[in-house]
């Protein structure tokens, strides 16, 4: 990404800040002038008169400096561009992306990732790279998609990469998939399917055999892409699918967060910090209860308390699945071992175990595993998980 994009990017998101903070702090200011009742309706959150006028001047004041600078920066555009490619900044942009996806593309910032696959941290460029970086050997390929918040080179933890182990001892040909966390999962879903389906059919030989890891909210996009792909070419590859700590029924830390942002809206005086709860993305709001498609979200409020009200989707046909859960228990029937599992996906959602039969994920028992005292980052290095893994895809 070049400076003056890096430069327009964190500009907008902290003009758009600045918008944010006063709207919060004029309708806190409004409701406690007015004054109002400690819970029920407020204010429209609007101050009147001269403070009014304050608080319009600070949006005005933002928009004419964001205006400025975006003239200012589309200058520096027409020059050479100095590239930045730091592991540290790719980590910085993969979290902003997590929280705040959603809007980057909304508000056209260049800081949304755009989905792709990479190679060794660089970009695959399916339509015309691929012959020359793959050759006409490889003939199993394995797709590696990473978690919320994260990114492609951050497979390798402490010295280990599943992708890389699995081309050294299975031959398997990796690729990384890096996409934009904060955007709602059946979008990637959607997107991913696409891309699949390129890549195979502009594979310099046959594929044999397709497989796909997933971390995390990885699987959630690996199983949406399964099923808007159900037809498709790819799809028929795909012999095996392998969730790491992938939250099939949510995690707890985002019905937590749901439930303080119901709490605080029953007061006009913390009403106003509900605005802050909505900054999270649509990614993070699809991990309440596991969403995988359009029909999940788009009916309701992403931020209201409606309940699991996502159409049942199994585990794709013809495809061996196979699920490892983490938890930060030491022995089987440690305290908090089910409940907290990783210390974010417990093991039942990790597992795809849920109380109702039509929402359960069907693995069979030979395709499950738990290990003991692994935290949700330790999915990706531990060496009785990859032992698990290789096994499992020899």
């Amino acid at each position: 990404m070049d400076r003056p994009a890096i430069i327009r990017g964190i500009s907008r998101l902290i003009f758009d800040g600045v918008e944010e903070v006063s709207r919060i702090v004029e309708g806190m200011h409004a409701n406690i002038a007015a004054p109002s009742l400690p819970f029920g309706e407020g204010t429209e959150g609007r101050m009147r008169g001269g403070t009014g006028l304050v608080y319009a001047s600070i949006r005005f004041v933002n928009a004419a400096a964001r205006a400025v600078l975006d003239c200012t920066l589309d200058v520096l555009a027409a020059r050479p561009k100095a590239t930045v490619t730091d592991a540290r900044w790719d980590a910085a942009v993969s979290v902003t992306n997590g929280v705040l996806g959603d809007h980057l593309v909304a508000s056209n910032n260049p800081l949304a990732i755009r989905m792709c696959l990479r190679r060794n941290g660089q970009v695959l460029d399916i339509d015309r790279e691929l012959a020359t970086t793959v050759g006409s050997h490889a003939q199993r390929v394995v797709v590696l998609a990473h978690g919320l918040c994260r990114n492609d080179r951050q497979w390798t933890r402490r010295g280990h990469d599943h992708g890389a182990e699995l081309s050294r001892e299975l031959e398997y040909f990796p690729l990384y998939l890096l996409y934009n966390t904060g955007r709602h999962v059946s979008e990637n879903g959607r997107e991913l399917a696409t891309l699949l389906e390129r890549l195979v059919e502009r594979w310099p030989t046959e594929v044999q055999e397709l497989a796909i890891v997933a971390h995390s909210m990885g699987g959630l996009v690996a199983r949406s892409a399964c099923h808007y792909g159900a037809e498709s070419n790819w799809r028929r590859k795909l012999r095996k699918l392998v969730f790491l700590g992938t939250p099939h029924h949510g995690a707890p830390l985002e019905r937590l967060g749901n439930w303080l942002q119901t709490a605080a809206g029953m007061s006009p005086y913390s009403a106003p910090l509900c605005r802050l709860g909505m900054i999270r993305s649509a990614g993070v709001t699809d991990l309440r209860y596991g969403n995988l498609l359009d029909e999940d979200w788009m009916h309701n409020s992403r931020f209201a308390s409606t309940g699991d009200t996502r159409r049942p989707i199994p585990l794709p046909d013809g495809v061996g699945c196979y699920a490892i859960a983490g938890t930060t228990g030491k022995r089987e029937g440690d305290l908090g071992d089910f409940l907290f599992g990783d210390g974010l996906v417990p093991i039942r959602s990790a597992l795809g175990r849920h109380q109702a039969a039509d929402r359960t994920l069907t693995f069979p028992e030979s395709h499950q595993w738990i290990g003991y005292g692994i935290d949700h980052l330790d999915l990706l290095n531990r060496p009785e998980v990859f032992s698990t893994l290789r096994n499992w895809l020899t």
